[in-house]
């Protein structure tokens, strides 16, 4: 049974369905939820994700020639750039993938060629779609794995034509008595047999990186290849359940159509975050570690203006793929990556350094902030901890002054403090149980102030 056409081509129109609804406000109010400030580059991508909805809603010739916006955020490391982009593709439910420019080199030196980008782009759409349509499925495929799981458990009349009426009758019945303790958990280390497939791995073409991380094109014709074997187990019906499934579901989507939605989700709706973009800028040189990065930004060029990329499962335009470009740019700026490349990166947004009353706010407001992440966790050993104002004052202090006067990795530092502060309660928690524990600034001083005074010590510990 397979997917029906009219299913797998709702993928796109449902998306647009979803951003249709987000407006740049509503936008911004969603990345105001997990993260503080920084409202030029939350304003910047609500309207990038924007543009791309009204897009869509043109006709198609003129749909070609409207291109993305892409974003280059400049900013010190711990203050949102990834956090921005990650939460962004979660609420449009895009193809997101994030990846260290430092990652590749250009062609010739060893390292990963950036058309690996793409490709790990549209195999992340491809689960994604396969998911989805799963979840579509998921009556479906149970039903079909109960029904192989019973035929398991009562071979020898499967199939075939009963002897009479009463043979017939009599072995329904024992197939609805199986079904009722299948589904009250009743047999779940009942031993089954299936069919197991396994995949024949090529022995002695690894190349360094390992087979996983072979070209695409070299490893999918070693699967075409390599013929599969076929093993059948005697395993736990719980683990057969999962096997079955897997089987099941395979059958049952169509997996080219599939594909050619993913592709699809790719091309229209794909989000690149390239990190770490600053480390490939510079004056071109001759030796050392900077010598292919003019090279590496000459092979992005292409793949940020639009081109095609060969993968295993099909060609992949780049052409409306949304890239956002972040770095630091403490030992360069944007001025030093080529003009080609600066020219596809148009809306260009800096993020500030963080402060004590952005700490401040990070502890408390976000929906994941640090204190209710630790309340939560220690709730679960019985432990009540109650932050006091003052205490989350102190904390930002300590936090805002060790990244001054050491390292300033932003709002990182807020987990190292939190942790030192808890460690104490986190490791003893079960002789909590049922306590409760105030920290205040007293607490919060006793245990890291002159931790914080002490420079060389702050740098290793905090």
């Amino acid at each position: 049974m397979a997917v029906k056409e009219d299913n797998v081509e709702q993928g796109i129109s449902a998306m647009i369905s979803r951003e249709a609804e987000l407006t740049p406000v509503k936008i911004v109010e969603e990345l105001d939820k997990y993260i503080i400030g920084q409202q030029a580059a939350k304003r910047s991508v609500a309207v990038a994700i924007r543009n791309r909805w009204r897009r869509l809603q043109l006709d198609q010739q003129l749909q070609k020639e409207v291109g993305p916006k892409n974003i280059l955020m400049i900013g010190p490391t711990g203050v949102g750039k990834t956090e921005i982009a990650r939460r962004l593709a979660q609420m449009v439910k895009a193809p997101f993938i994030k990846v260290e420019a430092t990652k590749y080199t250009e062609i010739g030196y060893h390292g990963r060629d950036v058309d690996a980008i793409i490709r790990d782009l549209l195999e992340l759409s491809i689960r994604m779609v396969r998911g989805e349509y799963a979840e579509k499925i998921k009556d479906q495929v149970d039903h079909q794995v109960e029904e192989r799981l019973i035929d398991s458990l009562l071979p020898g009349r499967h199939g075939e034509a009963a002897e009479d009426d009463e043979a017939r009758q009599r072995h329904e019945r024992t197939r609805g008595k199986l079904r009722e303790q299948l589904r009250a958990g009743g047999l779940e280390d009942k031993l089954v047999e299936v069919v197991v497939e396994e995949k024949a791995i090529p022995m002695g073409v690894m190349t360094p990186m390992g087979f996983d991380q072979m070209d695409e094109e070299f490893q999918g014709m070693f699967e075409k290849l390599l013929p599969s074997r076929t093993q059948t187990k005697k395993i736990p019906l719980h683990e057969a359940r999962k096997i079955i499934r897997a089987q099941q579901l395979e059958a049952m989507l169509d997996r080219e159509k599939v594909t050619l939605e993913a592709i699809r989700r790719t091309e229209n709706t794909g989000l690149v975050f390239i990190d770490e973009i600053d480390k490939v800028c510079g004056p071109e040189s001759a030796h050392g570690p900077d010598v292919s990065r003019q090279g590496v930004q000459r092979d992005l060029l292409p793949i940020v203006e639009g081109c095609a990329v060969t993968t295993r499962h099909g060609t992949v335009r780049t052409d409306h793929i949304l890239f956002i470009g972040a770095g630091a740019f403490s030992r360069s700026k944007p001025s030093d990556l080529m003009p080609e490349l600066q020219g596809r990166f148009p809306i260009r947004v800096e993020l500030k350094e963080l402060s004590k009353a952005d700490f401040v706010r990070i502890l408390q407001e976000p929906e994941n902030a640090l204190t209710k992440q630790q309340k939560a966790l220690l709730a679960t050993e019985g432990v009540d901890i109650d932050f006091k104002p003052k205490a989350i004052d102190a904390m930002a202090l300590i936090a805002y002054q060790v990244n001054q006067s050491a390292q300033n990795i932003g709002a990182r530092r807020l987990y190292t403090i939190m942790e030192k502060l808890l460690e104490e309660v986190s490791f003893d928690a079960p002789k909590f149980k049922g306590k409760k524990i105030v920290i205040d600034e007293k607490y919060v001083k006793s245990h890291l102030e002159e931790l914080a005074k002490d420079e060389d010590l702050s740098k290793f510990i905090l």
